[in-house]
């Protein structure tokens, strides 16, 4: 079975999921004057939607290059796609959450370690997605070279860490783990994938 629909069906969620945050972003009623503090105080909301929007943007832009890299899906692999896409499904939610609470004087420390949890699970079900194809042997374009894409899947496996090191730092501070989750997401900015060659790229194309 060739990517295409995958990659239909995983866009479209991706582009829901990323709508959603912006409907967290209220507009404040206050007393005339007072809208720029309103403004100010509603930091939360804003720094939240960066740091997700950042991050499912950055996911989507690889999990592009990863459907790329792979010439076709089994049964399995869309499985693996379906629950990593409940993971970027759910962001949302996470998202709102500590937006609420981060300042909110209590719980902000939960708020922070649920957002941290949904975000590991969004890192390693993507990851597991590249490894089942890097390691299933014949799901790859004949083009990507199995040696850089076996050592690739180190680089996958590496947020994951930071990713439950971040959870640690949000029963400390909320902020603190905002902070590691923008960082975090510029780590994946990264292109560590083997490059595909011409040919397979137009193979891909003419597939689709």
């Amino acid at each position: 079975m060739s990517t295409s629909r995958t990659e239909a069906f995983s866009d479209g969620v991706f582009a829901i999921a990323a709508t959603l945050l912006v409907l967290e972003l209220k507009v404040p009623q206050v007393e005339p004057g007072g809208l720029a503090d309103a403004l100010l105080d509603n930091w939360p909301s804003y720094a939240t939607y960066v740091v997700s929007f950042l991050t499912i943007g950055i996911i989507w832009v690889n999990h592009h290059a990863v459907m790329e890299r792979i010439r076709k899906v089994d049964r399995p692999l869309l499985f693996m796609n379906l629950v990593f896409l409940m993971a970027v499904a759910v962001l949302p939610f996470p998202t709102a959450l500590l937006a609420d609470y981060l300042q909110a004087g209590h719980d902000e420390l939960l708020a922070a370690a649920v957002y941290g949890g949904s975000m590991t699970l969004m890192g390693v079900t993507f990851g597991r997605i590249w490894a089942y194809a890097v390691l299933s042997g014949d799901l790859l374009h004949e083009g990507v070279d199995p040696a850089r894409a076996r050592r690739s899947l180190w680089f996958f496996a590496a947020g994951n860490p930071l990713y439950v090191l971040a959870i640690g730092a949000s029963l400390l501070s909320a902020t603190l783990a905002l902070a590691i989750y923008a960082l975090l997401a510029l780590f994946y900015l990264f292109d560590v994938l083997p490059p595909l060659k011409q040919g397979d790229m137009e193979e891909g194309a003419r597939e689709t």
